[in-house]
């Protein structure tokens, strides 16, 4: 993948997130810290510790548990939304955007970008690279 000059990548996941700016060319690509972020993991349970939901039948009859809703997935996605609000925030009027994320949130991510982002983007990888140093994800991108 050739990286223009002035390109931001966001590199992302359900907890943390990287925007950089390519400060090099396409030949020798020159990531730049531009911001970041990153929430707490905490598990469901550590989230909410509601019982169960019950549905009643308009018939009557005995009622039935509703499954929990998963507070972990919820959060991770409000984080999506928040790293997609950055990268419109940072990403400006012109040059193109790269995103790298897991497919789970690069679909959450699809749904809260704006147009603007949505006709520069370039390229979506489907790759965790959130735990790679910058020099690293360059490398990556660029094989």
């Amino acid at each position: 993948m050739n990286l223009r000059h002035d390109a931001i990548v966001l590199v992302a996941d359900g907890q943390k997130y990287l925007l950089l700016r390519n400060q090099g060319d396409f030949r020798a690509p020159q990531l730049a810290h531009v911001v970041s972020s990153a929430r707490d993991g905490a598990p469901s349970r550590a989230l909410g510790s509601d019982a169960p939901g019950r549905a009643f039948s308009r018939a009557g009859g005995t009622p039935s548990a509703v499954a929990d809703t998963d507070l972990h997935s919820e959060a991770e996605a409000r984080f999506a939304g928040e790293a997609a609000a950055a990268l419109a925030s940072h990403a400006g009027a012109s040059g193109d955007i790269v995103v790298v994320a897991p497919p789970r949130t690069l679909a959450v991510l699809r749904r809260h970008y704006d147009r603007n982002v949505r006709t520069r983007i370039v390229a979506e990888v489907d790759k965790d690279l959130t735990k790679h140093p910058v020099d690293e994800i360059a490398a990556i991108l660029t094989r």
